[in-house]
């Protein structure tokens, strides 16, 4: 049986950001990010806003009908030099990562360093769908929610031949996107006194318009 999935809009902000708060709010990469974990429950949900708003303006939210799984994805062009604009955007604090920081817990770099981090391993030389979370409510998990989602993307990639990006954090994930056509890339993102990430790429399986 298929996942029912609809476009999430501005009306399901508290919705998605529960959501997204309670999945991830004890994941490798989000307790490096908020190593202190009273300050995490306290701040973590301003991270998970944040994200919302990004995919709002930079792609997509997928919510599974019944609200229980939900996937951001950002649609990225070819030809983003993040170097350049990285450094030149730092010379105005303007760019995304001093942003996000500012935002969200201005005293801590590393909500910052994560961004800058995962911009510099990240693709820029062909458009591509970028899934940046993923989240399912732990009570509905092991139902295929979060492979639907996914595969709802890839479905469309595929047709128009459309390539795909991901970063996994921890091996589960990892093995998980493998069976759904994405290959680790060749160089793990460790973060500094911290874990471990996968970048993940996936060709399209049909040739379709470019």
């Amino acid at each position: 049986m298929g996942v029912a999935i609809r476009r999430a809009g501005e009306g399901d902000r508290a919705d998605v950001v529960r959501l997204l708060d309670a999945a991830f709010l004890h994941d490798p990469v989000s307790s490096w990010v908020f190593p202190g974990e009273e300050h995490r429950l306290r701040t973590h949900a301003a991270l998970m806003n944040a994200f919302f708003d990004l995919a709002l303006a930079e792609g997509h939210v997928d919510l599974t009908e019944d609200g229980t799984a939900v996937a951001l994805w950002w649609s990225v062009p070819a030809g983003t030099d993040q170097d350049d604009d990285g450094a030149q955007a730092q010379d105005t604090e303007e760019d995304g990562p001093a942003m996000l920081r500012r935002a969200v817990d201005p005293d801590n770099e590393r909500v910052e360093l994560i961004g800058r981090l995962t911009d510099a391993i990240h693709p820029t030389d062909r458009p591509h769908e970028y899934l940046h979370l993923i989240a399912v409510h732990p009570d509905h998990q092991g139902r295929g929610l979060g492979t639907g989602l996914v595969a709802a993307v890839l479905d469309r990639c595929d047709r128009e031949g459309r390539h795909a990006y991901l970063e996994a954090s921890n091996r589960r994930s990892r093995d998980l996107y493998a069976r759904l056509g994405f290959a680790f890339m060749g160089e793990t993102l460790d973060l500094p006194d911290g874990p471990r990430m996968w970048p993940m790429w996936r060709e399209p399986l049909e040739s379709g318009p470019r």
